[in-house]
């Protein structure tokens, strides 16, 4: 329980470092770790794969989560890459292993941050995520990598929450990057400018009035012009939503759909999001908003 308490209050330390800076004063841990009740709360959907997971070949500032058997990849199916950076961009992804578990079940490598031996404190960085797609490109070519020649480099998303949704923006800029996912998060200061250097369709997804990052997340969907974008705002789910129920609940199902959708092109995950009669749309748990084409 110490050990657990411990985790948490850290957690919340480094969330609020990321965060306070740039909103009014007045926010509380106790704030950040509003979450969805688990009672009644949607279950994690896993895909068809069984997951393994382990520290990244030669980076060990990274943890890998993909399919078991990858004898599938790529003459069945595709095998995309998702980068994660986590709440409070904290280094250890521990936190997040039931919800990246469920996102690479259904066929993606998915990669977070790791942290090294002996290294002591420190917070994620865009550099950090940048590196976890360079080392996709390194070991799709590296002989001996059980992923020679299986990952789809065409194709890739960097999803986050909190603050890793504000270095998921970061990197949306990145030529490599096709989509991002911004979980609990929103551009800080000039969302125009930030919004402004994306260039693929961006999720935008908060827990409702709990979640004080809400404003953010809406505001930034307001600056997106010209670009498709899904918002949506999950009531009652609080800014920690449910990334700490099993499998990551229902915010690791729509990332799962929104990845699907977007870097497999799957039919049936995108009808949570496109549509008039779009599931998150007529759910009446959600409050939504779309510049998605119909």
């Amino acid at each position: 329980m110490q050990k657990t308490s411990l985790v948490l209050a850290t957690i919340l330390s480094l969330t609020l470092a990321a965060v306070t800076h740039a909103q009014r004063g007045g926010i509380t841990p106790e704030m950040i770790a509003t979450s969805l009740p688990l009672e009644g709360a949607p279950l994690a959907v896993p895909g068809p794969y069984k997951v393994e997971s382990g520290p990244a070949f030669g980076s060990p500032g990274h943890v890998v989560y993909r399919p078991a058997d990858l004898a599938p990849f790529p003459g069945k199916d595709t095998l995309p890459v998702v980068i994660w950076g986590n709440g409070g961009c904290a280094i250890n992804s521990t936190r997040y292993a039931g919800f990246l578990t469920t996102i690479a079940s259904h066929g993606f490598v998915v990669l977070a941050t790791a942290a090294q031996p002996g290294a002591q404190g420190g917070r994620a960085t865009a550099d950090n995520l940048r590196a976890a797609i360079a080392w996709a490109e390194t070991e799709n070519t590296r002989s001996g990598s059980p992923l020679n020649g299986k990952i789809a480099l065409d194709r890739v998303a960097v999803m986050g929450q909190s603050c890793g949704g504000f270095l998921s923006l970061e990197l949306g800029a990145d030529p490599r990057v096709d989509t991002i996912g911004v979980f609990n998060s929103g551009a800080q200061g000039d969302a125009a400018g930030t919004v402004a250097k994306l260039h693929g369709p961006v999720l935008l997804i908060n827990g409702h009035e709990r979640d004080f990052l809400m404003a953010s997340s809406e505001a930034t969907f307001d600056a997106i012009k010209s670009l498709p974008a899904f918002y949506g705002a999950r009531r009652n789910a609080g800014h920690t939503a449910t990334v700490d129920h099993p499998g990551g609940g229902e915010w690791a199902n729509v990332a799962s759909n929104w990845a699907r959708w977007q870097l497999k092109g799957d039919k049936e995950a995108a009808r949570m999001f496109v549509g008039k009669d779009c599931s998150l749309c007529t759910n009446p748990n959600w409050v939504t908003r779309s510049k998605l084409q119909q």
